[in-house]
């Protein structure tokens, strides 16, 4: 049995929401209040196709934030340690999946070819991109951050007092 290593790099990802369930709430509550006020009024105008088409945005406005909320749900971690490199992704309905490459000849690449930028693990002739929900600053830094641990990692430096000069 091998030991286990500790992990020299670990990072959680989570795509960035910035209303939560309650806020959610909050805008869902405000828009059926006025979307009903603007149908009534219109209503009492004798528009009534008006009132038709603002009472049946509130279900698409409740389904799209709803939507909006379990995609919030997805998880990304990714562990390096000595031996490995290890993604575990969650996605918004719970599923988990994990790849592990060896670290021994991981690569870490800067893709720019398709547009967006990615970042592409690969080891062995098998690649994971991560971070694929991160905005183009988060992606530089999460690029740099496996590279140097990467670099750590393979390139340990040993501290012994005994040899420093005195």
């Amino acid at each position: 049995m091998s030991p286990v290593h500790p992990p020299v790099f670990e990072a959680l990802i989570v795509p960035h929401r910035s209303l939560r369930c309650a806020g959610v709430l909050i805008v869902i509550g405000a828009l059926m209040v006025l979307s009903t006020a603007i149908a009534l009024r219109f209503l009492l105008l004798g528009a009534w196709p008006v009132t038709v088409f603002s009472l049946l945005e509130i279900p698409l406005i409740v389904v799209l934030l709803t939507l909006n909320l379990r995609q919030a749900r997805a998880r990304e971690l990714i562990m390096l340690n000595a031996d490995d490199l290890t993604v575990i992704r969650i996605d918004p309905a719970g599923r988990r999946k994990q790849v592990s490459l060896p670290s021994d000849w991981l690569r870490v690449d800067w893709d720019l070819e398709r547009g967006s930028p990615r970042v592409i693990l690969s080891s062995h002739g098998r690649c994971c991109e991560v971070g694929a929900f991160l905005p183009e600053p988060n992606k530089v830094s999460l690029f740099e951050g496996l590279r140097d641990a990467l670099h750590r990692a393979r390139n340990p430096r040993f501290e012994n007092p005994q040899l420093q000069d005195c």
